[in-house]
């Protein structure tokens, strides 16, 4: 699994490893029932505390992205109710939409953001 990590970003490192792990799912390079790499291995990897990965396994675990097993580790488990990840992601779009108002974005920019976005995430 391919993990790109900005040492320099203001987000935070577990932020991004997550963000990371979510983007793997969402294109397929990581598949439902892949074994993600051991806590020690994936911080030996990237460089990094493996707090920080567990940190990052933890949420991903309580958002329903993966489940572990003592015996097995991290294994990708996406079990999200569709109806309370919209409301999650509407609840994360308002802060961004705010902006974007602000900034006199468009309702139709935002559209085209959102539908550029899900173009990077089509399968293949």
């Amino acid at each position: 699994m391919y993990v790109k990590i900005d040492f320099n970003s203001d987000e935070a490192i577990y932020i991004q490893l997550r963000n990371q792990i979510v983007y793997g799912i969402a294109t397929s390079q990581v598949r439902e029932g892949d074994q993600l790499p051991s806590v020690r291995d994936l911080a030996d990897y990237i460089g990094i505390n493996m707090h920080t990965v567990n940190k990052a396994y933890t949420i991903l675990k309580q958002e329903g992205y993966i489940k572990v097993d003592r015996r097995k580790g991290a294994i990708v488990d996406v079990n999200i109710n569709k109806m309370q990840a919209i409301s999650d992601m509407k609840d994360e779009l308002r802060a961004t939409i705010a902006q974007a108002i602000c900034k006199n974005i468009s309702c139709e920019e935002v559209h085209e953001a959102v539908n550029d976005i899900f173009k990077e995430f089509e399968r293949r």
